[in-house]
């Protein structure tokens, strides 16, 4: 039989599916209740998805499918393992992890964040991670402050907890 015809997969067809480890940042993994939940929501899925990718009959196919849920595996475990889950903030006097925050920026545009965890950021859905240059200018402020953010300035209009 011809090797063309042989179905073999060299050890370097192998190793392409094995997939670098997802980014973990040094920051501590502070999280909200919700974000720990999505997190061990996520663990599981990529859990079952593994399950289902092992299940498999052919070792290259199953090699393929398996790749992705095994590197969300090990991301998904660590971000559960060392996640710190912060409690809601008790007042509104300064800015906090889990607060909301509205400020006008100097050219007029009035935004509003919550100010979440790395791994529930959202900008697009009103979220900003503890570790952006947004929020990390925020932190620690008051209503009323302006604070600077490169060239551009923030004024605090509100802070509030998450209803």
């Amino acid at each position: 039989m011809s090797v063309a015809f042989v179905k073999e997969e060299s050890a370097e067809a192998a190793s392409e599916t094995i997939l670098p480890a997802r980014p973990i940042s040094d920051r501590i993994n502070l999280v909200t209740e919700a974000g720990l939940r999505t997190l061990q929501d996520d663990l599981a899925k990529a859990r079952a998805a593994f399950e289902a990718a092992d299940a498999l009959d052919d070792i290259n196919e199953r090699r393929r499918q398996s790749a992705l849920p095994v590197r969300d595996m090990r991301y998904y475990a660590e971000r559960v393992r060392t996640a710190q889950v912060s409690p809601p903030p008790l007042s509104n006097d300064m800015v906090a992890f889990g607060h909301t925050v509205t400020f006008v920026r100097d050219d007029g545009r009035k935004q509003t964040f919550r100010i979440v965890g790395e791994d529930e950021a959202d900008p697009s859905q009103g979220s900003i991670s503890h570790g952006s240059p947004v929020a990390i200018a925020l932190l620690g402020k008051s209503v009323g402050d302006v604070v600077q953010l490169g060239n551009c300035e923030l004024e605090i209009l509100s802070i509030a907890c998450r209803t």
